[in-house]
């Protein structure tokens, strides 16, 4: 049976992790309870009730722990990109995924906020966008890193910006820049192995500068893209993918024959996700010597109900030519893993709680609420390789 108490008791070396990043002992110490707090079974998880839980008699002190306290936000979130990768990182099965959630929020004041679709409720709504990196792995998965999307509503209203304390060097950005920003960090951090692969959904695989991002730095990776991608075959001829996708003699790079591979991405919620498979091979030119490029292309096995023609999803690849069909395969299934961090991010660590409006308190509260979610992961790898090396069947 799995002592959530007792992880949250033993939070205190995270805290510790961290503790450089403070300038003071006070926040230093009020950042324990706010982790805490924010692991807690709480129904709601903001400033009254963080405090409440700690037995303080206003959130005056949880407020200015996020907003005005003297310490290193951005400092934190690399010592927690550092803390998972060192907890849950594995050089064979290390997949980084670029996405964004949505937090719906009342009112126009809130840095960001705007009328905007959000995948959280598949509509257009009053909310704020982050854009997130998760890494995940045979291990475990966690929320790495985080940027807070400003529409050009914000950034072409400098004074607007600056009642919600956006910096003046903070310009427009779009979400694959964003992600870009993120990768980049971890680039630098060393956090790149050579076999570390990057997926991300169609609004990132569709963007050149993001592909020739990675291409560059010979990173592998698996990006969604639409059915009306104009792609270019060996033979030089364009063709769009859903047209590609139909031409006779597709090869399986893994075993080179023609045809499909029936394949699952793992456990879902309503069970195996099992498809077939096929990868066609695209032009190489501008990818690393020794490189292979495909589109990966996903069909369901069977039509749905009330229907002739099964769906097809499409994904633009590229790694070395000796990559099999099942590694691609695994790793465009893995891009379902950052949806997984955030609904654990948000039931179990109050990341989308928060009633904050300004920059500097989003990205605080943010932080602060992927590493409480981050710590619940890696104690959960660290139990399960105990139950692993004991032979005894996890809970």
């Amino acid at each position: 049976m799995v002592d959530l108490a007792g992880w949250v008791a033993s939070l205190d070396t995270v805290v510790e992790l961290i503790s450089g990043r403070f300038a003071r002992v006070e926040p230093r110490r009020r950042v324990g309870t706010y982790l805490r707090g924010l692991l807690a079974g709480l129904e709601r998880k903001n400033g009254w009730t963080l405090a409440e839980h700690a037995g303080a008699v206003s959130p005056d002190g949880m407020q200015r722990l996020l907003r005005t306290a003297d310490w290193d936000v951005d400092g934190v979130r690399d010592d927690l990109r550092g803390y998972v990768l060192a907890e849950l990182g594995d050089a064979a099965t290390g997949v980084f995924v670029v996405d964004e959630t949505g937090f719906i929020k009342k009112g126009v004041r809130s840095a960001g906020v705007q009328r905007q679709y959000t995948g959280t409720t598949g509509k257009i709504d009053n909310c704020q966008l982050g854009v997130f990196l998760a890494y995940a792995s045979s291990r475990g998965r966690a929320l790495i890193d985080r940027e807070l999307y400003l529409p050009t509503s914000w950034t072409e209203d400098r004074d607007r910006c600056a009642r919600a304390g956006v910096p003046a060097e903070v310009g427009f950005a779009t979400k694959p820049q964003l992600g870009i920003a993120m990768l980049a960090r971890a680039h630098a951090a060393g956090a790149f192995t050579g076999g570390s692969w990057v997926t991300a959904d169609e609004a990132y695989g569709q963007n050149p500068t993001f592909r020739a991002w990675l291409t560059e730095r010979q990173i592998r990776f698996v990006l969604a893209t639409r059915n009306d991608d104009m792609l270019t075959s060996p033979d030089g001829h364009r063709r769009q993918a859903k047209v590609l996708a139909t031409i006779a003699g597709a090869r399986d790079p893994d075993t080179g024959r023609p045809g499909w591979e029936r394949r699952s991405i793992g456990a879902g919620a309503h069970g195996e996700r099992v498809y077939d498979w096929t990868a066609i091979a695209l032009d190489t030119t501008g990818l690393p010597e020794g490189w292979g490029h495909w589109l990966l292309v996903r069909r369901q096995t069977e039509a749905p109900a009330g229907k002739t023609v099964r769906e097809l999803a499409f994904y633009r690849c590229a790694a070395p030519t000796d990559t099999p069909l099942r590694e691609l395969v695994r790793v465009a299934g893995a891009r379902w893993a950052i949806e997984e961090c955030f609904q654990t991010a948000k039931n179990e660590a109050g990341l989308d709680h928060y009633q904050v409006r300004s920059w500097r308190a989003w990205h605080a509260h943010i932080t602060l609420a992927m590493l409480a979610a981050a710590y619940l992961a890696a104690t959960r790898a660290q139990e399960a390789e105990k139950m692993t090396c004991s032979g005894t069947p996890s809970a």
